[in-house]
């Protein structure tokens, strides 16, 4: 383990502190074609490709919500919808890969400084993958720390992670009842890779299963959840005290995936838009652009995206500004947040279907433009933070004077 001094001064060598959001954005779009001219041979590999990780560290993206003090460029909270949405206009899955490895790196900042000087004082580049869903993991407590077992899945982006984050249910003994919600850092040598990623979209992500048995995670690996609901009572706080880590992680979360399907579905206007220009009726010769049905349909998808687009930089800035005035939103207001990105995403999968369906038969076929990315779109959609169902119901109990349970909150 390093002194944290000898940690700061490997992470000065290959500093990012002075970039900016307009120079980090800029980095995003400039990778855009290249992405594009990938994402078929992405899919094909089932991961990120290993030349686009490299192009991407060389950029220092991966770092823009890392600490200052690592190297990272610490960006104002907004940045994490216009970053990761310009990267899936180029590529869905490198976005989704991409927003797990920076936002990882922005919650390693919250825990332990130990665990931030084990990890990020052998490599502040280290890419971490992640499973966080809370009934897929169970531990209990022992001596210094806990022993913790499960089967995670979507662990994306684990191929190429030494480490990975795994959410688990905790108990004072095993088979006694939840105590506490934990997040645990465990090296790749403790846990299994499953090879389960046969599917529908999203393919690029790598999205495997992993499973652990019986491994044991010190306390400081260990991230007590209920500290993230905003405000500085998390462990690396004193360490890392900007606002930035004082969002409500839990409350914003949704947030990180979608802007994967905004950037995709973002992709797929403007690729219909620069194709319908040049298309004629197969029957009358007729320029599809000149049908009022058409266009119309184009408006009333871009309407749905701008207007996802704004809903999630609205949520994102408010949050931003409740950190900076170190004031933690309601619990209304964070289920809000929850409702809100759910329903984002959902209208981008509308505006997807809609402007895909312009394709008539020819939407089919695997060369046709938009395909992959209407999978990508109906894959990104099935992740947990989207269902509007049960996030809409909750504010909607919740509103209506019911009780919220639910402790990360």
């Amino acid at each position: 383990m390093n002194h944290p001094g000898v940690a700061g001064q490997q992470a000065s060598a290959n500093s990012f502190t002075g970039v900016t959001f307009e120079e980090a954005l800029a980095r995003a779009r400039a990778m855009v074609p290249m992405l594009r001219e990938r994402a078929a041979r992405t899919e094909g590999a089932r991961v990120m490709l290993p030349e686009t990780y490299a192009e991407l560290k060389q950029s220092g993206l991966l770092r823009y919500h890392m600490p200052k003090r690592w190297g990272g460029m610490e960006l104002p909270f907004p940045a994490m919808i216009d970053i990761p949405t310009e990267l899936a206009r180029g590529c869905a899955s490198t976005s989704w890969n991409f927003h797990n490895f920076a936002n990882h790196s922005w919650l390693l900042a919250m825990f332990d400084p130990r665990a931030q000087e084990e990890i990020w004082g052998v490599d502040p580049d280290t890419p971490i993958a992640a499973g966080i869903a809370f009934p897929q993991g169970s531990g209990h407590k022992v001596d210094g720390g806990f022993v913790i077992s499960g089967h995670w899945n979507f662990g994306s982006g684990v191929d190429l992670s030494p480490w990975s984050m795994f959410a688990a249910t905790v108990r004072d003994r095993p088979n006694g009842p939840p105590t506490d919600y934990r997040l645990c850092l465990v090296p790749r040598a403790e846990y299994e890779i499953i090879d389960d990623w046969q599917v529908m979209g999203m393919r690029g992500t790598g999205s495997k299963s992993m499973r652990i048995k019986d491994v044991y995670v010190p306390e400081y690996r260990a991230l007590d959840m209920t500290t993230l609901r905003g405000g500085s009572d998390f462990p690396g706080a004193r360490m890392n005290p900007g606002p930035l880590f004082r969002v409500p992680l839990v409350a914003i979360a949704g947030y990180f995936p979608g802007t994967s399907a905004l950037g995709n579905a973002q992709a797929v206007l403007e690729l219909t838009i620069e194709r319908l220009k040049s298309r004629q009726t197969s029957y009358t010769a007729v320029r599809m652009s000149d049908f009022q049905a058409i266009q119309i349909r184009v408006a009333m998808a871009a309407s749905k995206i701008d207007t996802a687009e704004s809903i999630m930089k609205r949520d994102c800035a408010t949050a931003w500004q409740d950190a900076c005035a170190e004031k933690i939103p309601d619990s209304l207001t964070k289920l809000a947040y929850k409702r809100n990105a759910a329903f984002a995403v959902q209208l981008c999968t509308e505006a997807v279907d809609s402007l895909h369906a312009l394709a008539g038969a020819n939407g089919i076929y695997e060369q046709y433009p938009i395909e992959r990315l209407f999978r990508d779109a109906h894959s990104a959609a099935g992740h947990f933070s989207f269902s509007f169902d049960a996030h809409g119901s909750a504010w909607g109990a919740a509103a209506l004077g019911g009780q919220i349970n639910n402790s990360m909150l």
